[in-house]
């Protein structure tokens, strides 16, 4: 019973934690271009220019 006194503030927190990122990576942008990303994955670079 100690164990879950301690356990559950710890699961409910890591939960909070992972909210709060989760909703920092929304606000920054990081979902914003899903093509792109899928596209550069796609590209092999053979058309830029070598230095």
């Amino acid at each position: 019973m100690n164990l879950l006194v301690f356990l559950i503030p710890v699961a409910l927190l890591m939960g909070a934690l992972g909210l709060i990122a989760f909703l920092w990576s929304l606000k920054s942008g990081q979902y914003e271009d899903l093509d792109g990303a899928a596209w550069r994955v796609l590209d092999d670079g053979e058309d830029q220019p070598e230095d």
